[in-house]
């Protein structure tokens, strides 16, 4: 009964044996899957995937990275694409400065524009955040993100930022880098929300964790995590599994 709240099956990186691996992932435990856009090609993509296998659900929207080129049609797209019942979140929309691949202002102002697009369609948003905290942030608070909720993806923030995040009604999702040596402040994020406000993830095919780190990752490392979720949170393994599975069927509503 493990909930994944965010994997990329629809990346090149599964192209040579992703049937496979997806018909082998409910043998590991996996029930439910949310497979997460990162354009416009990938969304219709993701949805081709929901629709082949009964435990997929479909996430679209466009990443930071690839917003150099939206269009205001690209938002109708994202609204089209969601009348489809399995379409479940609008993402992976937000900032990132690290990479820088499209400008600031152009990644500020579509992931306003996407916002808006989710609070239309009454869905929570997955949100992509990277070396852009404060914006981040500001635009979730400027466009009344809250009205919806989501999922602060791949969490990288502090434990302070972490709970106003959580006071909003915004989950932290946790992956494979909880298991790193060198995670200290995601490690202490953990510790200090509740079980709650909390999403496992792999970032699939990205992030694998200890013992597979470097390696291609996928869903069924997912026990790795809610062990050092456990761990750190003195909770057995079983409790983390059932109170993430209930978080992501909640925010996602799926019943």
């Amino acid at each position: 009964m493990i909930f994944e709240s965010h994997a990329h099956y629809d990346d090149e990186k599964f192209d040579i044996d992703r049937d496979d691996l997806l018909e082998r992932m409910p043998d590991e435990g996996v029930e439910y899957i949310i497979n997460v856009a990162a354009n416009i090609d990938s969304a219709y993509k993701c949805v081709e995937l929901a629709k082949k296998y009964d435990y997929i659900y479909a996430a679209v929207g466009v990443h930071p990275d690839d917003v150099e080129n939206m269009k205001k049609e690209d938002l109708k797209t994202i609204k089209e694409l969601s009348d489809y019942d399995k379409v479940v979140a609008v993402g992976e929309i937000g900032l990132d400065y690290y990479y820088e691949n499209s400008s600031k202002e152009l990644q500020k102002l579509w992931f306003s524009e996407q916002i808006e697009t989710a609070k239309e369609l009454q869905l929570p948003i997955i949100v992509h955040s990277r070396d852009a905290a404060k914006d981040t942030m500001d635009i979730i608070k400027s466009t009344d993100a809250k009205q919806i909720g989501g999922v602060i993806h791949c969490y990288s923030g502090s434990s302070e930022l972490a709970r106003e995040y959580v006071k909003m009604g915004f989950y932290i999702g946790v992956g494979g880098v909880v298991t790193f040596k060198n995670a200290n402040k995601l490690k202490e994020v953990v510790k200090e929300i509740s079980i709650d406000n909390i999403l496992i993830e792999t970032d699939s095919p990205y992030l694998a964790p200890v013992p597979n780190r470097g390696k291609r990752n996928d869903s069924s490392n997912l026990k790795y995590v809610i062990q050092q979720i456990a761990e750190l949170k003195n909770m057995s393994y079983e409790e983390v599994l059932k109170s993430t599975y209930e978080n992501a069927k909640k925010l996602f509503r799926i019943k």
